[in-house]
């Protein structure tokens, strides 16, 4: 591969990921609320961290962004509609209500609950992971978004960032994933669709 098609890569993936933030970020200013929530969705790798990190960082209101990643919430390699659950439950649904939320911490390493962190209904909240977008879930975001990537690009993404650890589990997620896809039909929920390379 040549350099200038290595580079040319993380610049559509960055790209695509700004157009994003842009287009999201002016949905939250039409929102005109203190404390909207945005809900991201897609599959392993397709970017949603690094679309919710970028929309944290360039949120146009000052003020605190909660950024909660439904990895921290996951009980294990089994538990993607399980931490879905616990996200809509115990994270949106009390920020929907003007609640105080609370979760829990999944410690991947121990394979149990760890500390507990709490959310602000005050403050504008960010969730994102696989299987979020759901019936349940979907009126409880002001905005909502599906993240596409293609499988060769996400897999190449997710088992860069999370290596060996990953790569055993990989096909045991990705069957998650296709049922929460065939069950939920996700991208129907959203309001916005992000394409990435």
């Amino acid at each position: 591969m040549s350099s200038a098609s290595s580079r040319s890569r993380p610049d559509a993936l960055a790209r695509s990921i700004q157009h994003g933030v842009e287009q999201i970020l002016n949905a939250v200013v039409a929102v005109d609320a203190s404390n909207p929530a945005i809900l991201i969705d897609g599959r392993s790798g397709a970017g949603k961290s690094t679309l919710a990190e970028a929309l944290v960082a360039q949120w146009p209101r000052a003020g605190r962004v909660q950024l909660v990643a439904l990895d921290s919430i996951y009980p294990g390699w089994d538990g993607l509609a399980d931490g879905v659950s616990t996200a809509t439950e115990e994270v949106l649904r009390p920020h929907a209500r003007g609640l105080i939320g609370v979760w829990q911490r999944w410690d991947w390493e121990r394979s149990e609950p760890a500390e507990a962190h709490a959310v602000d209904p005050s403050l504008p909240l960010i969730v994102e992971g696989s299987g979020l977008l759901t019936e349940k879930s979907a009126s409880l975001g002001d905005i909502r978004v599906w993240v596409e990537s293609p499988l060769p690009s996400r897999r190449a993404r997710a088992l860069a960032r999370d290596g060996e650890l990953y790569r055993p589990h990989w096909e045991r997620w990705a069957r998650q994933e296709a049922l929460h896809l065939s069950v939920d039909a996700p991208e129907s929920l959203a309001t916005h669709v992000v394409r990435v390379p």
